[in-house]
């Protein structure tokens, strides 16, 4: 490696003592060409060690390892696996490397955003089945000629854009459950996961099978 006190000796010996080229060679035990190309630089060129970028024990598990990092970035945290089970899915795909390769290539991905980016990520795309939005809103409706105020659920699915609407009077937890219940028996399924404007306490959880929603 060149250093800006190596370069400096090349030209010492060769413009104040004059010595030759291969002379400095010998007593330097760099090569000839890499003398006297660094002679011939211009002054004041500092120069640059430029690391070689090669294949590393990881590389050809990079692809694989991002996927699962974004795909647990969308999951709670309590749902998140830790590098040591990350290390232990690339061991059983075949990866040769060791623990400290692993955290390493994490520790980058967070660094450079990897986590931010993802959040950021709103998807307009989604396949069938995968997904459904539900939200409440308020409504005005005369009903027996009377001005009265229901609380209406909204459950969509992202693909298809089918939805269901059901009429409430309150957002109470009872009616929480039965839009959902009401919603998927119309659609005749249940999506892979939701996306809900959660209220503390409200936690669905689906407590038998049930088809996956193919629309």
């Amino acid at each position: 490696m060149i250093t800006m006190e190596k370069l400096g000796r090349f030209r010492r010996l060769y413009f104040r003592d004059g010595l030759a080229v291969s002379e400095i060679a010998r007593k330097t035990g760099f090569a000839r060409n890499t003398v006297k190309a660094w002679l011939k630089a211009a002054e004041g060129v500092e120069p640059k060690y430029r690391r070689r970028t090669g294949q590393t024990k990881i590389s050809p598990f990079a692809e694989l390892l991002t996927k699962a990092l974004e795909t647990d970035a969308r999951r709670p945290k309590r749902d998140r696996r830790s590098a040591l089970k990350l290390y232990a899915e690339l061991k059983a795909a075949g990866f040769p490397g060791d623990y400290s390769r692993v955290t390493e290539f994490v520790r980058s991905w967070r660094t450079n955003g990897g986590e931010a980016l993802v959040k950021a990520f709103v998807p307009l795309k989604f396949e069938l089945g995968e997904a459904f939005q539900f939200d409440w809103s308020e409504e005005h409706l005369v009903i027996g000629g009377v001005w009265r105020k229901i609380t209406a659920a909204h459950l969509k699915l992202c693909a298809s854009r089918a939805f269901v609407l059901q009429a409430y009077p309150t957002q109470s937890h009872e009616m929480l459950f039965d839009a959902h219940t009401r919603s998927f028996t119309a659609l005749g399924g249940i999506a892979r996961r939701g996306m809900v404007d959660y209220v503390p306490g409200n936690i669905i959880v689906v407590m038998w099978p049930s088809l996956l929603c193919s629309r």
